[in-house]
């Protein structure tokens, strides 16, 4: 076996199932390797059934104490029961549609059974726990992996094949790092750090590979955004844009700036005006008045004859960018226009001319601003949107629809809404200045946040029908798609999928009512669909995943839902609670936590108590590491697997310390020793592939 060998050779592995993996991204055993556990369980306390914390999964040795019962509830559900037995008391086991478990356990015997403990009445129950005979023990008494999964792939599947693929190949992973790098820091070498990542066999050990493979990921990551860096301040000067003080776009304006907002343009116009590119990061919480510091900008480039391009994740979204700007613009006499997917050959024709021959000043737009076709006259300053949605490479082609020869390339600004601590953004950010809007504008709708249990599930329903009998809408959040998919779903029967429950919900709680739902694996179009119901009021519900966190401003949405609360990261939750609050009406978040877990209670009254977005994302920083705090698609810069930018702060200061160091030495990195590192480094950056010369 080497690190190429694909899946399909190993055991129990055939087509259905490598089909499978390939939606995770594993195709071969160097796959398997170099997907790290996203968390891991400790299985090696055992407690009795009595001694049993309720609410947490736990290891308890008990013996079967009669041969188990199989019964079916009705077509599709079975159940297998078992009652447990030890010294204390007695654990009442379910199954839920794994019949062979009834042939799997025998009376008399004991076993590990590891899950949540929960009690009904005097009865301890544990519902599909994962069971070992005791003794013979593979999956429990040790510190196992947590992997992402997808439909029919389980977490005890992908931890056997895991240990097959290091077994077989752990000894050929190259090691990368130049070796006076690993000894002047301390760091494990790859094999015995990817072994220990998997299954550490002890935490020591686990901190031992993190810190070696956190090191190595933000080592390149460190080289890869210095040479960004430098390769921008090396190019050629911007668009030459003179500044104008904030006060003059603010008289176009019905209402005043905040501070934030007038120290976030006056950056921008330094920058505009400075000689050099701008590449500027704006940061600010929902409704903090990003978009004004945007239209100032566009306002300075327009004033100096140059064209600009703002694109935004989706339709809906860009719509509502032109519907704001499009009038202010008008006021100034800036001509926008708008360039999207579903706009007739026609429209979309009209469009690209007028920027073509110069007439247009503003394009408004989704990626459909990319596309073929779509030339500019004289382009001098690009807005993007939810940065986290465009990769750098998209960036990059928007900026090189310039015209190309002596034109200056144009600057480029990028709005999030994604709250960061600024020292983290400085890092992460790398080949961005970074600017702050940490003030929100007066009179926005505070949204009062709630965190409730099952046993208030009732009087949230009757609270969605009083709202909609008032005319207001509201938002149902869910952590998965449908039953059955994605990691979300995997093990956990009581969380919400959107489909199913939207169904269940129309049919059973609200008949009376529109409910409409919205997930990211339907087609873009349907999507904007969906969504443009929602804001035009064609549906009183929307079951969504967190599709809608990039989102739409709907004012007439006064409540969001979020079920299974505890599964999201807190600055995640309030992304999604900016999504109402946006009009005048009294607008409520309500946080449902199904587990019973008093550290994931306390994490979301966190939320509750403070709607500053840059608190909550230091807590959330500090609880749960950038790999949740960003979500999968991180930031539009490579993914980090392993680095918590977080939790170790000194790992990263380390990293960059390293970097420059080596860098300052062999720039291009071209000696013998660096050469790796320059491979990995392209690779890492692979949406900028002329990253070195």
């Amino acid at each position: 076996m080497d690190l190429s060998t694909p899946v399909t050779q190993f055991p129990g592995v055939g087509p259905a199932r490598a089909e499978k993996l390939e939606k995770l991204g594993l195709r071969t055993a160097g796959d398997l390797i170099a997907a790290y556990p996203r968390g891991y369980e400790d299985r090696r306390a055992v407690y009795t059934v009595r001694d049993a914390p309720l609410g947490e999964k736990v290891c308890i040795r008990a013996m079967a104490a009669g041969h188990p019962r199989l019964s079916r509830v009705r077509r599709g559900m079975e159940l297998v029961q078992l009652r447990a037995v030890d010294a204390t008391g007695a654990l009442h086991v379910t199954f839920f549609n794994q019949s062979y478990m009834e042939r799997a356990l025998s009376a008399g015997e004991e076993y590990i059974f590891f899950g949540a403990v929960e009690e009904q009445g005097r009865r301890r129950t544990m519902a599909n726990p994962i069971v070992e005979q005791a003794g013979r023990q593979e999956h429990t008494g040790r510190i196992m992996p947590v992997y992402r999964l997808t439909a029919g792939i389980s977490n005890h599947l992908l931890a056997s094949l895991t240990r097959l693929a290091l077994e077989g190949c752990a000894h050929l992973l190259p090691e990368t790092l130049p070796r006076a790098v690993r000894e002047a820091y301390g760091l494990a070498r790859t094999e015995s750090a990817h072994r220990s990542i998997h299954f550490p066999d002890s935490p020591e050990a686990l901190d031992q590979a993190r810190r070696r493979l956190s090191f190595e990921e933000l080592f390149y990551l460190s080289v890869g955004l210095d040479r960004l860096k430098s390769r921008r301040s090396a190019g050629r000067q911007g668009a030459a844009v003179p500044a104008r003080p904030p006060d003059q776009f603010a008289a176009l304006l019905p209402f005043p700036l905040t501070g934030a907002q007038r120290r976030t343009m006056e950056e921008i116009a330094r920058d505009l005006s400075s000689g050099k590119t701008m590449n500027r990061l704006v940061q600010g919480d929902v409704g903090s008045g990003k978009t004004m510091a945007a239209a100032y900008a566009v306002w300075l480039a327009a004033l100096a004859g140059w064209q600009c391009a703002l694109m935004a994740p989706t339709e809906v979204l860009a719509r509502q960018h032109f519907a704001t700007l499009s009038p202010l613009m008008a006021r100034a006499g800036i001509e926008t226009v708008l360039l999207t997917g579903s706009l007739t050959a026609a429209e979309k024709r009209s469009a690209r001319e007028r920027l073509a021959l110069g007439g247009a000043v503003l394009a408004v737009g989704t990626h459909a601003l990319l596309s073929q076709g779509v030339e500019f006259a004289r382009l001098g300053l690009v807005v993007t949107d939810e940065q986290h949605r465009f990769g750098v490479g998209q960036r990059s082609a928007l900026a090189a629809k310039a015209e190309a020869g002596s034109a200056p390339p144009p600057h480029v600004l990028v709005m999030s809404a994604t709250p960061i601590p600024r020292t983290l953004a400085l890092i992460i950010y790398g080949d961005l200045d970074v600017s702050v809007i940490d003030q929100l504008p007066p009179g926005r709708t505070p949204v009062e946040t709630y965190v409730v249990g099952e046993d208030k599930r009732q009087r949230m329903y009757n609270f969605v029908r009083r709202l909609a009998g008032e005319g207001r809408q509201a938002y149902i959040i869910c952590p998965a798609v449908e039953e059955g998919d994605g990691e979300a779903w995997a093990g956990a029967p009581d969380l919400k999928a959107v489909k199913v429950y939207a169904r269940q919900l129309q049919e059973q709680v609200f008949p009376d009512l529109r409910v409409d739902f919205l997930h990211g694996k339907m087609r873009p179009r349907e999507k904007e669909r969906v969504m443009a119901a929602f804001a035009g009021g064609e549906s009183d519900v929307l079951v969504s995943t967190t599709v809608i966190e990039v989102g739409v401003d709907v004012p007439n949405a006064a409540l969001i839902i979020i079920e299974n609360a505890e599964r999201f990261g807190l600055s995640q939750l309030h992304q999604l609670r900016g999504r109402v609050g946006r009009g005048t009406h009294r607008s409520y978040c309500v946080l449902m936590a199904a587990g019973r877990g008093e550290t994931a209670r306390q994490r979301l009254r966190t939320l509750a108590r403070t709607r500053d977005g840059f608190a909550i994302a230091e807590e959330d920083l500090k609880l749960r590491g950038p790999g949740d705090f960003f979500g999968r698609r991180q930031h539009g810069l490579p993914a980090l697997r392993a680095a918590d930018l977080a939790g170790d702060m000194r790992v990263l200061q380390q990293a960059r310390q390293a970097a420059r160091e080596v860098l300052e030495q062999d720039p291009e990195l071209e000696r013998p020793e660096n050469r790796a590192v320059r491979d990995r480094v392209r690779q890492m950056f692979s949406e900028t592939p002329d990253i070195f010369n």
